[in-house]
């Protein structure tokens, strides 16, 4: 059972986070519950990371082992600023950001390596990285904001559920 949620949990995961995250741009999500899912995801993540390194020891399995590793450090980095009095918005955009950038990497590794689709990993990354750079240009106006969201949840959404589809095979 827990092999196949570390396999297949992240296809759930991470469009749910970009949910998560867009509802918290939109005010539908309070403070108090971001700061408990940055709270569970640190812990999430930690124990992925403890518990699938001899899973994950070489290939595209180690680059994206790691980017879960550093994805733990930003993680906390994110409650960090979620808990400083006032919140901490560089440490926020930090954590947003490299969640923005992370998986664009190990898709760009995956894809490399791999005979995917090229859509599936390196344009999962382009539009991961598109999002990225439109949500920080746009300082913080709505359009661009949302619009980078999307951009970055598509993108990785199709990225990872690509991955556990072919993992399983």
């Amino acid at each position: 059972m827990f092999q196949r949620v570390r396999a297949n949990g992240p296809a759930l995961f991470v469009p749910l986070a970009w949910v998560v995250v867009g509802a918290a741009h939109a005010e539908y999500v309070s403070f108090q519950a971001l700061t408990i899912a940055h709270g569970v995801m640190a812990i999430i993540l930690a124990g992925f990371v403890v518990f699938s390194w001899s899973d994950m020891r070489s290939g595209a399995l180690r680059t994206w082992w790691i980017i879960v590793a550093i994805g733990f450090i930003v993680t906390v980095i994110g409650l960090f600023g979620l808990l400083s009095t006032p919140p901490n918005r560089g440490l926020l955009s930090i954590s947003l950001g490299g969640w923005m950038l992370l998986p664009a990497i190990g898709f760009i590794d995956t894809g490399r390596r791999s005979g995917a689709v090229p859509i599936t990993t390196f344009g999962a990354a382009v539009s991961s990285i598109a999002g990225m750079v439109l949500y920080f240009i746009g300082n913080g106006e709505l359009t661009f904001t949302f619009a980078g969201l999307a951009l970055v949840g598509v993108g990785q959404t199709i990225g990872i559920v690509d991955a556990v589809i072919r993992y399983q095979i």
